[in-house]
């Protein structure tokens, strides 16, 4: 069966077609990213209009190459910057109207197990490991526990983080709870998805050009997650944007992402963090399969 998922962020709007085989194994066969800031002014708990058109007009054109890739069915999921405005209501009927198509807004349980379901998809067994996905408007975690797994959604993220003005300090209070959670239930590995992961192992890795299959399995060190982010923090965004691996369009909220995995790692007293590509984008095909 061939599925097309889009996932309708905080910072950005993704496209993901795949076929899904009778094993239940997800092969992508077009992937598409674009930074539509639909979370820009999230402090307010309103969706802006300008950031609702940018971002309906890309859901409109993903809608459109997903049909023309012939996928059969089409599934349009939403999570932190939606599920927390007043207006979300206006914005998804926005989207019925242009596509004909519903917005599945995802609560955080949801959208931590479709994360979790994605990376177990393409990694195998990661029962005894933490996955971390760090986005836009939130940070959600899941790990096993006494034979059940256990999902929490976070409200920090790097574009909430940094239009908020939120410093270290205040994310470590934040995330305080979740972390010592996790460390009583010691999980063997630490795994990471999102924009924020992918981007720093880019980064580390010095890409002139993104590729996914140096990104899939990297491992990001702890000390050079620190060190990106001592770099970051010392640049303005317009000197961020000539940095090799980093997307220009994440210039601004790349600094207050680093600080985010940076204050996980050590919490959790872990050197390492393993990069996924396969993320929520593969739970919800699997979900609609």
């Amino acid at each position: 069966m061939k599925i097309a998922a889009v996932d309708v962020g905080t910072n950005s709007t993704r496209l993901m077609v795949a076929e899904v085989s009778l094993e239940g194994k997800v092969r992508p066969l077009l992937k598409d990213l674009k930074t539509t800031r639909l979370g820009q002014g999230i402090q307010g708990g309103r969706l802006m209009p300008a950031a609702m058109d940018r971002t309906l007009a890309v859901i409109v054109e993903f809608v459109q190459r997903a049909q023309q890739a012939g996928a059969q069915k089409i599934v349009l999921a939403a999570t932190s910057a939606v599920r927390d405005a007043d207006n979300r209501n206006s914005f998804a009927a926005m989207v019925r109207s242009a596509t004909g198509l519903e917005l599945n807004v995802l609560s955080g349980f949801m959208e931590a197990r479709l994360s979790y379901q994605g990376v177990t998809n393409a990694l195998g067994d990661v029962r005894d490991a933490l996955v971390i996905d760090i986005g836009g408007g939130s940070t959600e975690f899941i790990w096993r526990s006494d034979g059940e797994t256990r999902f929490v959604s976070t409200n920090i993220g790097a574009v909430r983080m940094t239009e908020g003005g939120y410093g270290s300090g205040q994310i470590k209070n934040a995330i305080g709870d979740t972390l010592r959670s996790v460390q009583l239930d010691n999980p063997g590995e630490v795994i990471g998805v999102g924009g924020t992961v992918t981007t720093l192992a880019a980064m580390a890795q010095e890409m002139a050009e993104y590729c996914s299959e140096k990104i899939h399995g990297f491992r990001l060190c702890t000390d050079i997650v620190d060190d990106l982010y001592r770099l970051l923090s010392g640049l303005t965004t317009d000197e961020r944007i000539h940095l090799p691996g980093l997307q220009p369009q994440r210039a601004d909220i790349i600094p207050a992402g680093a600080c985010i995995l940076s204050i996980i790692l050590h919490g959790l007293a872990h050197d390492s963090i393993l990069v996924s590509e396969a993320d929520i984008l593969y739970g919800l095909i699997l979900e609609t399969a």
